[in-house]
């Protein structure tokens, strides 16, 4: 065997790994959140504790920290598949660095750096949700109880959708390659480093999408899959940046009918 050929090979042997890795992974955080929303859908709702649980009370902090651990480990569930080609890529690149007898990191040290960003966003996302529980804005079931908010919410995503900023993010987000010859930062600081530099473009090109959980419910897994598809389909598909201009109209449009519909339920 040749040198080139037990290097293919290696690189092969790394892809495996890192891809068995991010699916056990993805795979845990679905799991935790089915669990959770078994869990919530399972609780007995009379009358009585739907209005106890609909009353508003204060948060603790044990509150706030399973709120923000529920936050990030959706936003692992979510976003982990749709880093996956830029994830890969690293490992690949940084094999090869190591062969080269260059200074290179664990492929850990970039998802790490990468989960660091997500889970400042699940920071801010948490206290949103404070926010709005505070206002009496949300159901027990974390869904807006507004319609105005909720119209608020699919207009905003969707005028997002369409802006110059949005269009930067998903660009650097469907551009693994350059990113990595651009961006390339040796040792483990520097594989963090570009991990939280590249979360934070996926963070500003889905984080309105993200906040679109508050109207179609954060613990409805239909509705977080949906969002999590379309991230993918942005990120991974050839169509991808059609297909955000598209929901972009989308969700303007279905903005407007939800608000419409509300202040005419309200008119009446």
């Amino acid at each position: 065997m040749t040198g080139t050929e037990a290097l293919e090979q290696l690189l092969k042997r790394d892809r495996v790994i890192v891809l068995v890795s991010l699916v056990v992974i993805t795979g845990l955080a679905w799991l935790y959140l089915v669990d959770m929303a078994a869990d919530m859908s399972n609780m007995p709702m009379t009358m009585d504790n739907a209005v106890s649980m609909a009353q508003v009370k204060s948060w603790s902090m044990l509150d706030f920290v399973l709120l923000l651990l529920m936050w990030s480990v959706m936003m692992i569930g979510m976003m982990v598949p749709s880093a996956a080609p830029m994830i890969l890529l690293f490992a690949m690149v940084s094999r090869k660095q190591r062969e080269r007898g260059h200074t290179f990191a664990p492929t850990t040290m970039f998802i790490a750096g990468y989960l660091v960003a997500w889970t400042g966003f699940s920071f801010i996302a948490t206290i949103l949700q404070w926010m709005f529980d505070q206002a009496a804005l949300l159901s027990p079931m974390m869904v807006s109880t507004s319609p105005v908010l909720g119209g608020l919410l699919l207009v905003s995503a969707g005028v997002y959708q369409l802006t110059p900023l949005k269009h930067a993010c998903l660009k650097r987000c469907r551009s693994p390659l350059e990113f990595i010859t651009r961006r390339w930062r040796r040792g483990n600081a520097g594989a963090l480093m570009m991990g939280m530099e590249h979360g934070a473009y996926c963070v500003g090109c889905c984080w309105f999408l993200m906040g679109l959980l508050f109207f179609g419910g954060v613990m409805n897994l239909v509705w977080v899959a949906a969002i999590a598809v379309l991230v993918l389909l942005e990120k991974v598909a050839p169509f991808g940046q059609v297909v955000g201009k598209v929901s972009g109209v989308l969700l303007i449009i279905s903005g407007l009918v939800v608000s419409y519909h509300g202040q005419t339920m309200i008119r009446y």
